[in-house]
């Protein structure tokens, strides 16, 4: 698939990222590990360069694993050298860069794990990432309770970041909305509950589909999310753990935005505005979300009922239907850097909340994930909302 990278490709474009933002720029003199990385390893950036396409990034064969690893540690080598001799002032001049390096790590800490995923489950006998005994769920079939729905009166409020902490720039600046009153439900959508839309024929009803995603489906044949398999009469889908039987209670994931608005749909219901699930989740602790851990379980678990919010953080990246674009007074930073957001504002939407993939300190109210519509691979789900 041309979004997925090979594991190398990310170890060695976190490091190029502190060589060209933080070395290059402030230490003088500073000697790269190998001139051709700067072609081989830049994403995105058209102020470095040129670079290498990304959907062959796979045909990769070169540098190899080792040589990526040296690469590493000579630019953390290099890296806490500048650190241990700069002054206060130095480091104060290359905070954003150092702030958003520390991020920008974390994205890819995430996009490692579901790429991993991905290529392992195109192999003729997928294995697991992270091999690890999951205890069998109850069957899928059967009534499970309805989410609880939680209102909120709107009106006029403020939204995006504001403060000294980090944010990366398209989380402000800070504004005013005005929200009409709204409902959320507590959870986000089950396994169980999208199995009912399979099996109503959703994906064959195209009163609930935007064009280009009933389009999608009809082209390629679609009737399941990303992942989910139905061998001797059950559900199966491949996880990081290997081939599992769906658990009926846990929130369903690797569904792209067409799938999540369709559910919406035929459940009577809509996704969220992003301002919405941020006014949800203002006053909600980040650090109660289950996230990534490598010891740990790498997908979404089952969710209990109860009156309150769950998982609003973790589990699963829940869609919008917010289109991604620019908050009122918004500014890129200056030179390459100013690249990291702004000029995907275009064709995308907004997700909120963060994963089971998601390190755990990536993650905030006003955090604004955003991907293509028909995106699948990653960790994403979604979680109902109605107008009151």
């Amino acid at each position: 698939m041309p979004d997925v990278s090979p594991g190398k490709w990310h170890l060695a474009h976190v490091t190029w990222f502190w060589e060209t933002f933080l070395l290059k720029p402030a230490q003088a003199g500073y000697t790269p590990f190998d001139p051709r990385f700067n072609y081989l390893f830049n994403s995105y950036y058209e102020a470095v360069g040129e670079r290498h396409a990304r959907p062959e990034r796979g045909f990769l064969t070169r540098p190899g694993l080792n040589e990526v690893l040296d690469y590493r540690a000579h630019v953390d080598r290099a890296v806490s050298a500048w650190f241990d001799q700069a002054d206060a002032e130095a480091v104060q001049g290359f905070r954003t860069v150092i702030e958003t390096g520390f991020a920008h790590e974390e994205q890819h800490q995430e996009l490692f794990l579901t790429d991993i995923k991905h290529v392992l489950s195109r192999n003729s006998f997928p294995e697991a990432g992270y091999p690890r005994q999951m205890q069998t769920p109850p069957q899928l079939a059967g009534a499970r309770p309805d989410p609880v729905w939680i209102g909120f009166e709107g009106g006029l409020i403020e939204f995006g970041h504001e403060g000294a902490e980090f944010a990366f720039d398209n989380e402000g600046p800070r504004h005013k909305a005005w929200l009409e009153p709204f409902a959320l439900a507590s959870r986000p959508v089950t396994n169980a509950e999208f199995l009912a839309f399979i099996e109503d024929g959703g994906y064959q009803q195209a009163e609930h589909w935007l064009s280009e995603g009933w389009a999608r489906m009809q082209e390629e044949g679609r009737s399941h999310p990303y992942y989910w398999r139905r061998q001797d009469g059950r559900w199966t889908h491949f996880t990081l753990h290997g081939e599992q039987m769906l658990h009926p209670d846990a929130p369903v994931s690797h569904v792209d935005y067409f799938e999540a608005s369709a559910f919406a749909s035929w459940a009577g219901c809509r996704l969220p505005e992003e301002r919405e699930w941020e006014c949800a989740a203002r006053d909600m602790d980040p650090s109660q979300g289950r996230w990534a851990d490598p010891d740990g379980l790498l997908e979404p678990q089952p969710l209990k009922q109860g009156s309150s919010f769950q998982a609003l953080y973790g589990e699963v990246w829940e869609w919008t239907r917010s289109a991604y674009s620019a908050y009122p007074g918004y500014q890129p930073a200056e030179g390459a850097i100013g690249e990291y957001n702004g000029k995907f504002m275009c064709g995308q939407f907004v997700l909120r909340g963060g994963s089971c993939l998601t390190p755990p300190d990536h993650a905030r109210p006003t955090y604004r994930n955003f991907f293509p519509p028909d995106a699948q691979w990653q960790m994403t789900g979604l979680r109902l909302a109605k107008d009151l």
